[in-house]
């Protein structure tokens, strides 16, 4: 052994010494001044090609073909067909066709001259009220209303009207609001099995918030610990909302496959993208696209052994989740129950049946929400602190919320459950006995989604929506979904949904080679274009069509009904 370190040895400086006889004469007719320059220049270089290619939020790969694009694009004839292409797609996302007025009908782009009375204001509501076509009571919608029965409704309307000008800022001023508040984090933690003693959480304004902060908890928590580029490891299917947060607070989002199958996340692939780097783990329970529930035991287990915490994303199906087995519909653990998770977002807007604008983020120990925390000790206004981004928040809507809880209790939520995972199995059962059409994965909560490999499952879409449905246009791989809600269980509207996806099959079937049209062709085009940055085009127009007032509006605001 003592042998073969000598020789390696004696190897090493041998090249050592060439090295340096190539540098010195390399270098031999230069002046220092030169070599100088040549030193920094070179080590500028190297530093930023090493910045480019590892230090960066997105993927080489994936910076290498954005710029490929971008330089593309700016070659007149590549930019002429592009925008040739392009102008007949964004004629399809204008205000006029997404939203068109009835007759008559005008925006209003400033305040009226006189204030309105109140039969005034409700004749104008009635009228804009009037443009809403799609039957949403009638269960044609998926997702979208979650409850919206006449009792809830007239509960949560008079809660409301109490706490009409609450703010949870002002717990002193509102002290009934702030023990609601608590009471429904308090509620949650139990659902969800937290220790009585450790387990705290926040009232959101909606998922996409409870999300957002416990990625901001764990960022912070990585900078902490000496981690200045902060990663979070996720199945590919997670909700938007952690590409959101990556974009936010500048981490890096990576991207774990999901099995072509069954939907699920792989886990060995999530193993092997573990690094030093990594600050969180995400699980979803369920991801909204296919309704299948990520393995949490296994992501929770890699979070042990790594020391890594663990968020499960259950705003979906957060409340149907902790009452599932007493509704007979037993699922694998997904709680604090499960050793290695450390947080959980769970949408009370949704299967919690509250009134839009509610969710809660909820933490194992309370060790975690203190890095949420944002606490400004020196402002001149006072010390200012809060539990996450907004000040003021509408205690109305907190208030609306805890009263549902209470409307419902346990007993009502598991019969609810019950009967939207009842209607849920029913629709998939029938969906797989059409020809022609295919189930994804194996749904265990309340989405149900389907593809085709015979045809353009667009064109579906399309048909479904002349017949007044509005379901869910998913991506990668193409096809649609349902969620099922409580307008789906009442009776004969799964049956009817059924059979005009029947019709529907039949009637593409005829030509199945044919292409969808309208925003069905659209959104099957944006799935195939490979330069994503015309897809954000296209999405920025649409975001800008749902603010313009267009050629249809009135200056002195007198656009209301006579």
């Amino acid at each position: 052994m003592t042998e073969v370190m000598n020789q390696i040895l004696n190897k090493t400086v041998e090249s050592y010494s060439l090295a340096t006889k190539w540098v010195n004469s390399s270098c031999s007719n230069l002046l220092p001044h030169e070599i100088i320059i040549i030193t920094v220049i070179t080590i500028f270089f190297t530093f930023n090609l090493y910045n480019f290619i590892f230090e960066n939020d997105k993927s080489f790969f994936e910076r290498v073909k954005v710029g490929f694009f971008y330089h593309a694009k700016r070659l007149p004839i590549i930019r002429s067909i592009v925008k040739k292409q392009m102008e007949g797609v964004l004629n399809e996302v204008s205000s006029e066709k997404l939203f068109p007025l009835k007759s008559g009908m005008h925006y209003l782009n400033s305040l009226p001259i006189r204030g309105k009375t109140h039969l005034q204001i409700d004749r104008v509501v009635e009228e804009y009220l009037s443009l809403d076509e799609v039957d949403w009571k009638g269960g044609n919608v998926s997702g979208t209303v979650y409850g919206g029965d006449d009792g809830l409704t007239d509960v949560i309307t008079k809660v409301y009207k109490k706490f009409a000008w609450s703010n949870p800022l002002h717990p002193e001023v509102f002290p009934g609001l702030r023990k609601m508040e608590a009471e429904i984090v308090r509620i949650s933690c139990e659902l969800f099995n937290g220790n009585p003693q450790t387990s705290c959480g926040s009232v959101t304004i909606g998922g996409t918030e409870s999300i957002l902060l416990a990625c901001k908890t764990y960022r912070d928590w990585a900078y902490e610990k000496g981690i200045h580029k902060p990663e979070i490891v996720c199945p590919v299917s997670v909700h938007a909302a952690f590409e959101k947060a990556a974009h936010y607070f500048r981490m890096k989002l990576v991207h774990i496959p999901v099995d072509s199958v069954t939907r699920k996340v792989d886990i060995n692939a999530m193993k092997n993208a573990i690094s030093r780097n990594t600050c969180m783990l995400v699980g979803s329970t369920p991801p909204f696209p296919h309704g299948v529930l990520d393995p949490i035991t296994e992501i929770a287990a890699l979070g042990v052994k790594y020391n890594i915490p663990v968020h499960v994303d259950a705003c979906l199906g957060g409340f149907l989740l902790p009452f599932m087995s007493d509704a007979g519909f037993p699922v694998p653990p997904f709680d604090f129950s499960v050793p290695g998770v450390t947080s959980i977002s769970a949408d009370t807007h949704k299967y919690g049946y509250s009134p839009k604008g509610s969710s809660v983020v909820m933490y194992s120990d309370k060790k975690w929400i203190h890095y949420q925390y944002f606490v400004s000790p020196d402002w001149q206004g006072g010390i200012y602190a809060t539990p996450m981004f907004a000040g003021s928040r509408s205690g109305a809507i907190i208030a609306a919320c805890w009263a549902t809880m209470m409307y419902f209790g346990r007993e009502g939520y598991v019969e609810r459950t019950r009967k939207i995972i009842t209607t849920a199995r029913y629709i998939e059962q029938g969906l797989r006995k059409i020809d022609y059409i295919h189930v994804l994965g194996k749904p265990e909560m309340s989405v149900v989604a389907l593809g085709s490999l015979d045809f353009d499952v667009f064109r579906l879409s399309t048909e479904l929506v002349k017949r007044g449905w509005n379901l869910n246009n998913l991506q990668f791989p193409a096809s649609i979904h349902i969620c099922c809600t409580m307008p789906h269980t009442y009776h004969g509207v799964a049956d009817r949904l059924l059979q005009d996806v029947r019709e529907s099959v039949d009637i593409i079937m005829s030509d199945p080679k044919a292409k969808a049209t309208g925003a069905g062709a659209i959104y099957g085009m944006a799935q195939s274009i490979p330069d994503r940055s015309i897809v954000t085009e296209i999405s920025h127009c649409f975001i800008d069509a749902l603010y313009d007032t267009g050629s249809k509006s009135v200056a002195n605001g007198n656009g209301y009904a006579k």
